[in-house]
């Protein structure tokens, strides 16, 4: 059992209402095998949403949306909503959307708006990871 980025799996929960379908996550849901969730929703965060990024500063991490708002407690609520669901369900593994201020493993925007991409993970992605929680995105997927 997988839990996957609700956005891969045909969901419009992405910050501009849409979605990102990747075809192998969707058949996982349809399998019965995977449980779309969107961190972001369940922190309480609307469809659409103002973009946001992590700001990182020495060992100190938050999320600002592009109009200045702190919204740190919007997305750790729904990091730890996600784990959460992991735990109930015993996943080990996730497959989220890589590059999210949420779901990124690996790379995600550097904080400016200005689609840079630095080393890094979003804020579910991280607990996961450090709760023993195998991560990988819809580009290095476990699958085939």
């Amino acid at each position: 059992m997988y839990i996957v980025s609700a956005c891969l799996a045909g969901i419009r929960c992405r910050y501009d209402g849409r979605c990102n379908t990747d075809e192998f996550v969707q058949s996982l849901v349809k399998e019965g095998k995977a449980v779309p969730i969107c961190p972001e929703v369940l922190g309480g965060l609307p469809i659409p949403r103002v973009p946001c990024e992590i700001i990182s500063h020495e060992d100190t991490r938050w999320v600002m949306n592009r109009d200045g708002e702190d919204m740190t407690g919007e997305f750790v609520a729904g990091a730890r909503k996600t784990l959460q669901i992991a735990r109930v369900l015993g996943v080990k593994t996730a497959i989220l959307k890589s590059k999210s201020p949420s779901c990124g493993c690996g790379r995600i925007y550097d904080g400016t708006f200005t689609g840079r991409l630095i080393d890094g993970d979003g804020i579910t992605c991280r607990l996961l990871k450090d709760n023993g929680i195998e991560v990988y995105t819809e580009e290095n997927l476990p699958h085939h």
